[in-house]
């Protein structure tokens, strides 16, 4: 039962609105963090992958919960489009690094196509004025494994090259938030 309940809390209370969070022409907080993708633990850095473009940075409660699911898998479906309109994408969660690296080569969900970062602390998640809330003891995954950490709600920010942010997106269904995303990503490359 305990399950079920946080599931619908991680489709339905944590995709409400993000109304602290940060808006379109704020500047977005650089990040560094410990990475995952296809299972390979690597150094990401927000300033490193503007570089290259514009950088999609979502967060989600936790790997291996309904709603997560769901938007990694989309998100992964969906790589090839937004790399064809210039933007790469990154998954932040405070899951800890290990456990994104199983999550990131699970060809159910990132697929090997998704880069997700661990903000264990929930300091980066903060910076970007999102509600962080504390875990609960005996809440578990749809893996049946126990989730010993906090979460923040489910945000996600366009980023342009020069640092700010184009767009802010929540308050919406995993898949609505992750096509609203690649629409929004689409209209800037034009």
């Amino acid at each position: 039962m305990k399950t079920h309940i946080f599931a619908v809390l991680c489709t339905t209370a944590l995709a409400f609105p993000a109304f602290a969070a940060l808006k379109a022409g704020d500047t977005a907080p650089d990040f560094e963090a410990r990475a995952s993708l296809a299972g390979e633990e690597f150094d990401f850095s927000l300033a490193n992958a503007l570089e290259k473009g514009t950088v999609v940075v979502y967060f989600y409660p936790s790997a291996y919960t309904q709603g997560c699911n769901v938007q990694a898998r989309e998100f992964a479906v969906n790589m090839d489009k937004f790399e064809a309109a210039g933007a790469s994408v990154i998954g932040v969660s405070l899951d800890s690094i290990e456990r994104l690296n199983d999550f990131s080569a699970d060809p159910e969900y990132c697929a090997g196509k998704l880069a997700v970062a661990s903000d264990e602390d929930g300091e980066i998640a903060k910076s970007y004025e999102l509600d962080v809330q504390a875990g609960r003891e005996g809440i578990k995954d749809t893996r049946g494994v126990e989730i010993d950490h906090g979460f923040a709600e489910r945000t996600t920010f366009i980023v342009t090259p020069d640092g700010k942010v184009a767009e802010t997106i929540g308050g919406l269904s995993p898949m609505q938030n992750v096509q609203k995303t690649l629409e929004a990503v689409e209209r800037l490359s034009m």
